[in-house]
């Protein structure tokens, strides 16, 4: 809102006033100049906000519900946003036709599809047996860290954690935390003391694997 006169970007409000219509506000600000002290007028437009589909996965279970958001507003995989649900991670964008994108805008959404923020992570723990897999999912705080080396002990078994599989890749060094992990590899050792015990956080547990 450059000053007419001078161009100048630095000004005070002295007045403004907010038009209210239908799909969209109007505020009308009365301005002046810092720098040569003109009056002048400008108004700006807003879009108001809409309503727009939220499908949130908690685990297993999945919660439709609808969020404002304003229909210029872009929206990207990652992002987080605020719901009545609490906060949640957008994980894909679905656009008319089924289509499915990592970026757009939000009037061109159909339905933005999200991970909750708000639930205990959860990912999976494999002891490799030479031979067999012994497989767990756990359910941790989210912050909760695990780091290549961690020894752990999970149901009758300590192990070394030498592999983490994130989000985004696997990682032989390091740590992460528990919201971003998938799943952890893990050897036995022949030890009686570990850094934590999993065990009780166990939710379910597959049959040894071959």
């Amino acid at each position: 809102m450059a000053c007419p006169v001078c161009g100048s970007d630095e000004s005070i409000v002295l007045k403004n006033k907010v038009i209210n219509a239908k799909t969209k506000d109007i505020c009308e600000l009365l301005l002046k100049c810092d720098d040569c002290g003109s009056v002048y007028k400008e108004r700006i437009t807003q879009n108001n906000p809409k309503e727009y589909r939220l499908i949130i996965s908690e685990h297993e279970d999945t919660h439709k519900i609808f969020i404002d958001l304003f229909p210029d507003e872009e929206l990207n995989v990652g992002d987080f946003l605020m719901s009545d649900l609490g906060k949640v991670k957008i994980t894909s964008l679905e656009l008319e036709g089924e289509k499915r994108a990592k970026k757009a805008i939000a009037k061109d959404v159909r339905t933005i599809w999200a991970s909750s923020e708000e639930v205990p992570a959860r990912f999976g723990v494999s002891i490799d047996l030479h031979g067999k897999v012994a497989s767990f999912k756990c359910e941790t705080e989210r912050d909760f860290k695990i780091s290549v080396d961690d020894i752990l002990k999970i149901d009758k078994y300590i192990a070394r954690v030498h592999v983490i599989k994130t989000e985004e890749r696997k990682t032989t060094k390091g740590y992460a935390k528990a919201k971003v992990i998938k799943r952890v590899y893990a050897k036995p050792v022949k030890f009686n003391h570990y850094d934590y015990d999993l065990t009780e956080f166990i939710v379910s547990v597959k049959p040894l694997n071959k």
